[in-house]
This record gives C-alpha cells, structure tokens and sequence, in this order.
C-alpha cells in the first residue's frame, strides 16, 4: 500500500504570504513568480534554506498543475 503525503499547510501559506527577498523579482509574493524563475533556479540549484524550499514546492505545484493548492 503507498502512503498519500498532504500537502504541509504550514509551506503553503508561507508561499502565499512571503516576498521574495532578492534578485529580479525582489519584493514580489512567492506564488506570483513566472515558471521560467522557477526553471532557472532548478537548473542552477535552489537557494539553500527556508526559501529554497518554498521555492521548490512552488516549482512543483506549478510544473504538476496544482496551483488550486493555493488557494
């Protein structure tokens, strides 16, 4: 039997409510970045920490249609 993993609601409203502290979109909420950031930060790795795994969770919502998730 595979065991379903929910989602941690706790990662969700901080994708929702945390601005981006640095680069190009500096300022913008986390879950308003494009998919093209997203892809350049998985290619060239994710920020270490807290925001990189804000990050990463965004880019798989995003990449898997899941953006209901958010809301």
């Amino acid at each position: 039997m595979v065991e379903m993993k929910l989602p941690d609601g706790k990662i969700l409203k901080e994708i929702v409510s945390t601005n981006m502290p640095f680069g190009k979109y500096k300022g913008t909420v986390i879950k308003n970045l494009p998919v093209s950031y997203l892809e350049w930060f998985w290619s060239k790795g994710f920020p270490k920490g807290r925001l990189g795994v804000l990050l990463e969770t965004l880019y798989e919502i995003k990449l898997n249609g899941l953006e209901s998730l958010l809301k």
